[in-house]
């Protein structure tokens, strides 16, 4: 029986060190703010004088809902409904989500099995295309080699059931949520009233077909065609249009009001672009160190290992167990005689504050009406 699973933050840098534990290498994850062409263009393009940077796939976190939108119907062609049998296209991995709190790590493990070319255990560089193919590492290798020809509720206990995956899945979990749960009372169930979120992936497959990949539903989801080498399939559009069109499509299906929402996309390690270009200006241009492109594509290596940095640190914070210090806090502000002052001082800011949320609340089910 496979063990508890913790709920963890959407964060590049959290998804980034969360696949790098599995052993996967060239691939880093990029927020997108906007569905605009030019943020979709940076993807591919993330700095001056690199292209074909490889996207593998977007995972997306909405608030989900009983009837939450999905993606569009085309008609005639099976897109927006979930593909079973023998209509799922051969080596597409999908899994059904049994686990609780899994969807996060679901969602990454479909771009990750389902990446065309990508490298597998025993086949690294230099084979890896100057890092635009992904490599999966020989944990998952074995795991993808191994559940190839499973069921997909088979695939998703067998998910659950890994202690390596979970093990680095709950690694990013609070632990003082360890000390604040009481374990001899029964967990709280979600109710109408709460947030509850879930992420689904978008991603191209070999058929020259974009796939919605969500754990809570009978099988892949084909949302459309797109451009893809070797395929003459008639399709006009490439992958990322076609997945910005289909999260486009959910997000009409929610209130305007609603923010709740984000994207992320997994795409080729920033360094590995950057030191491409850099070598192609001192070895294949010889230009020499003090040449301002040669100065200013140094300074973006340095600021993507800066951003490693910051997400290192931040992902220790997050690791780390503030709760002692918070209880140390607590027994100085007792010691001042102001305790009571304080308590009283934050309920009523957390009065104020509900009080703003419900009125909030309130307005947003005015406009949806």
């Amino acid at each position: 029986m496979s063990g508890e699973w913790c709920t963890i933050e959407s964060d590049p840098g959290v998804f980034t060190s969360l696949v790098e534990s599995f052993g996967v290498k060239n691939v880093e994850f990029a927020e997108l703010w906007s569905l605009d062409d030019e943020s979709l263009a940076a993807l591919t393009s993330p700095a001056e004088g690199v292209e074909g940077a490889a996207v593998h796939g977007l995972i997306f976190l909405f608030k989900w809902q009983q009837q939450s939108p999905s993606s569009p119907s085309s008609g005639g062609s099976g897109e927006g409904t979930p593909l079973l049998g023998d209509d799922v296209p051969e080596g597409l991995f999908f899994a059904k989500q049994v686990t609780h709190n899994a969807c996060a790590t679901q969602a990454i493990l479909s771009v990750l099995f389902n990446t065309a070319g990508s490298v597998e255990e025993g086949s690294e560089s230099p084979d890896d295309d100057c890092g635009r193919l992904l490599y999966l590492g020989p944990m998952l290798s074995n795991f993808r080699s191994f559940t190839s020809a499973f069921p997909p509720d088979l695939r998703g206990e067998s998910i659950g059931a890994s202690d390596e995956i979970r093990e680095a899945h709950n690694s990013f979990g609070r632990a003082e949520d360890a000390f604040l749960n009481d374990p001899t009372k029964p967990k709280r169930e979600a109710s109408d009233d709460d947030d509850v979120f879930h992420f689904v992936a978008y991603l191209p497959f070999k058929d020259g077909n974009v796939y919605e990949i969500d754990g809570l539903k009978a099988g892949p989801v084909r949302v459309g065609p797109c451009r893809a080498d070797g395929i003459d399939n008639g399709a006009e559009k490439e992958w990322l249009i076609v997945a910005r069109d289909a999260v486009r499509a959910r997000l009409e299906g929610y209130n305007p009001s609603e923010i709740k929402f984000n994207l992320m996309a997994m795409v080729q390690d920033r360094r590995t672009c950057l030191s491409e270009k850099l070598d192609g200006l001192v070895s294949g241009a010889g230009l020499g160190d003090d040449d301002p492109a040669v100065v200013a594509a140094r300074s973006e290596l340095a600021g993507e290992d800066e951003k490693r940095a910051k997400w290192s640190a931040e992902n220790a914070r997050r690791r780390h167990n503030f709760l002692p210090f918070g209880i140390e806090l607590l027994r100085c502000l007792a010691g001042t005689g102001r305790f009571e002052e304080y308590i009283e001082q934050a309920k009523k800011t957390a009065g104020e504050k509900r009080k703003r949320a419900e009125a909030w609340k309130e307005k947003s089910k005015a406009l949806g009406a």
